[in-house]
């Protein structure tokens, strides 16, 4: 029985890396839909050489630091117990190559290829695990600390803070060091606006998020005996909570309608597994306003201009669902108990502090030595042609 757990366990998890691979798939076509058409190949390029590069240095360094584990030993002591540790590896990679997908988001249209790379090697290398290591691992400096002030540790179940927040508040400062695409605002005040270039690329890259993250939340049990249907159903009232904010106050725009489930679902991971349903729908349908009113506010009243709104969608909403868990987690609300407000203010306020080190630092560094920005032509013809030499639809055939 010991030897077909161990296998169902291994299973379990690797199902769950799988679908949460399956949503980078649906990063870049979010990012596709919404660039202009002159950026899409870059959109696409960029998430899997940012998946390559994470894998590599999360394998080498990241896991490492944030768990103690090195595979640095033979293959016979790797494959023992189904090769379970090695795929709770590639299922907690997938969470740290989301961060460089998200950031890729918010500095879309203008950043050079190369030194987003070198982000994201430090990112997902040393940035991302040594949070990630404070919440996630057994005991640690930060949880025992937590507990002591407030009874109980910070409690982030599927990573509403570890990766989302992370990822948001280290990709606004990329954001402001990169400043607005060429021509967004202009002297006299005005806006020029850049419509996504296919809706339907958008939303199937939506989609395709919204059905890996039921393997985001759901598999975060990580072994098949604590696998919960509270997860997967307060993920799907989270989910239909942020769309329907989204659609009312985002007056049926599209792009809003869309990016509504993925508000929702970023603030659930948190407390996904402590919420009543309910406390879930109404924590999804809050997240679905907060991103479409911030990510109207960042774009035309502060003039950031962070392209996919990864800083409302993934560090506003991720900070939300942090702080969520410990109102809509606690009994009184119907929740399961165990969880502190006070702990998941303060977990919550330490990520965002060390994200916005962490991006200020590494983005900070990259712009003083090698430049973030393309030049101003490479920007005008777009990432697609000035980096990789060919446009997502060809309009005509190789002159030979």
């Amino acid at each position: 029985m010991e030897a077909l757990k161990q296998g169902n366990d291994a299973l379990f998890i690797l199902l769950g890396a799988i679908m949460v691979l399956a949503m980078h798939a649906g990063f870049a076509f979010l990012e596709l839909g919404t660039v202009r058409k002159k950026n899409q190949v870059n959109a696409l390029v960029k998430i899997l050489v940012d998946f390559s590069v994470s894998t590599v240095v999360y394998f080498s360094v990241g896991y490492g630091i944030a768990y103690g584990t090195s595979f640095m030993i033979g293959a016979d002591q790797l494959a023992a117990k189904n090769g379970y540790e090695l795929v709770k590896f590639f299922f907690l990679l997938t969470f740290a190559a989301a961060v460089p997908a998200i950031i890729s988001g918010g500095i879309a249209e203008r950043a050079k290829f190369w030194p987003q790379l070198i982000a994201t090697a430090a990112i997902v290398g040393v940035v991302y695990p040594l949070f990630e290591g404070q919440v996630w691992n057994e005991k640690t400096l930060l949880q025992d600390w937590i507990k002591t002030i407030s009874g109980e540790n910070f409690h982030d179940f599927a990573g509403s803070v570890v990766v989302h927040a992370v990822g948001g508040w280290i990709a606004l400062p990329a954001v402001i060091f990169l400043g607005a695409r060429l021509g967004r605002y202009r002297k006299d005040g005005s806006i020029s606006g850049h419509p996504p270039s296919s809706i339907p690329f958008l939303a199937l890259g939506a989609w395709i998020l919204a059905v890996g993250w039921f393997g985001f939340n759901v598999m975060s049990a990580q072994t098949i005996d604590k696998i919960s249907g509270l997860v997967a159903v307060n993920s799907l009232m989270a989910m239909v909570g942020g769309t329907l904010v989204a659609l009312v106050i985002g007056r049926n725009d599209p792009g809003f309608v869309y990016n509504g489930p993925l508000a929702g679902l970023v603030a659930v991971c948190a407390g996904s597994d402590l919420m009543h349903p309910l406390g879930a729908l109404v924590v999804g349908g809050i997240a679905g306003a907060i991103f479409t009113i911030m990510f109207a506010l960042t774009q035309n009243k502060w003039k950031i201009d962070d392209v996919l709104g990864v800083w409302a969608l993934h560090g506003l909403c991720g900070t939300w669902g942090g702080v969520a868990a410990g109102i809509f987690g606690s009994k009184a609300l119907g929740g399961v108990g165990g969880v502190s407000f006070l702990a998941q203010l303060i977990g919550t306020g330490a990520a965002i502090a060390w994200a916005l080190i962490g991006g200020f630092v590494v983005y900070g560094a990259l712009k003083a030595t090698m430049g973030l920005r393309l030049s101003e032509e490479e920007e005008f013809a777009g990432a697609d042609l000035s980096i990789h030499k060919i446009g997502s639809t060809p309009e005509r055939e190789t002159n030979w």
